[in-house]
């Protein structure tokens, strides 16, 4: 039997089979993957194989190579990786510049990732009725900085009927990953989209202006239009894996697109003479707050760590 890992809640997998059953499974004891070190070697959207033992518990033994996944390091300091979810056709960070906030080293962080595995990402900006004038400046410098760079933007509320169509429109017929911190309000958006699907929803630390986890599992869920909206818990920090140093730059296609101009062809962009980069940030044809994200992503790989993103 084969099917679509649909939910994950840590030992046990549901499955939807090919015949649209759905099935309980657990992995197979000597089940491992080659090459990749993490803390799930199976995460929804994986394609597997099953089969049954004989106290009649459905087993996965196999799995399908994947297209593509999001990875990150499980925790500060650790080794292993956590690989969120796998065969995505597009993934929607959510963001709020308040309640609570997003840092643009998070931001970064995630978009360095998905480059990385070729996963289109647009930046999902919500909560916007809750925006001083401050916050709305601060939110049209964003689109501003992220548009340009060639990330799709939207700023919504999870509240208002047709910024739900939109977000409906985009989702239609896809599989899409939403991702970011707590609170942000994904449970919100899934809910408004799938009336049905009665998700817990989250208060704000008023002290600290961070979510409170209310997802504690990830999730498939099918939408009535075609495709699947994958819900996963809350982020807090996102450290990156799988890339050597040389790479990071790649994965700022406003950096990447500037380095060929640089005098060396190994230039890290950091103090090396005739370097396009600096002189693009220095110019501010790159902004400051890229350029200090690829600096840090290249800081904690040589510390062999990341920092969390508050």
């Amino acid at each position: 039997m084969n099917g679509l890992i649909v939910r994950n809640t840590g030992s046990w997998y549901q499955v939807k089979l090919d015949d649209d059953r759905m099935i309980d499974c657990k992995i197979k004891g000597n089940f491992r993957l080659k090459d990749i070190k993490s803390t799930n070697p199976i995460t929804v959207g994986d394609r597997v194989s099953i089969i049954d033992n004989e106290e009649g518990v459905a087993l996965i033994d196999g799995i399908e190579e994947r297209k593509n996944y999001i990875i990150r390091r499980s925790s500060n300091l650790s080794k292993q990786s956590h690989i969120i979810a796998s065969n995505l056709d597009q993934v929607f960070l959510i963001v709020t510049v308040n309640y609570p906030v997003t840092t643009t080293t998070f931001i970064d962080r995630f978009l360095v990732s998905a480059e990385a595995y070729r996963i289109p990402v647009s930046l999902i900006f919500n909560k916007i009725d809750r925006y001083d004038a401050d916050d709305l400046e601060y939110l049209a410098g964003l689109i501003h900085l992220y548009e340009t760079i060639g990330y799709p933007c939207h700023k919504i509320s999870a509240l208002q009927d047709d910024d739900l169509t939109l977000l409906e429109h985009l989702l239609k017929g896809k599989i899409t990953l939403l991702s970011g911190h707590s609170g942000v309000g994904k449970s919100t958006i899934i809910n408004r989209i799938l009336p049905g699907t009665g998700l817990k929803t989250g208060e704000i630390s008023e002290y600290h202006n961070k979510g409170m986890h209310t997802t504690t599992f990830s999730e498939m869920l099918e939408l009535p239009s075609g495709g699947y909206i994958i819900d996963t818990p809350g982020i807090k920090g996102f450290g990156l894996i799988d890339m050597e140093d040389a790479e990071v730059s790649h994965y700022f296609p406003e950096i990447f697109k500037v380095s060929e101009k640089c005098k060396f062809n190994n230039c890290t962009h950091r103090h090396e003479p005739d370097c396009a980069v600096l002189k693009s940030v220095e110019n501010h044809y790159i902004s400051d707050s890229r350029y200090h994200s690829y600096l840090n992503i290249l800081k904690d790989r040589e510390e062999g760590k990341y920092r969390e993103a508050f």
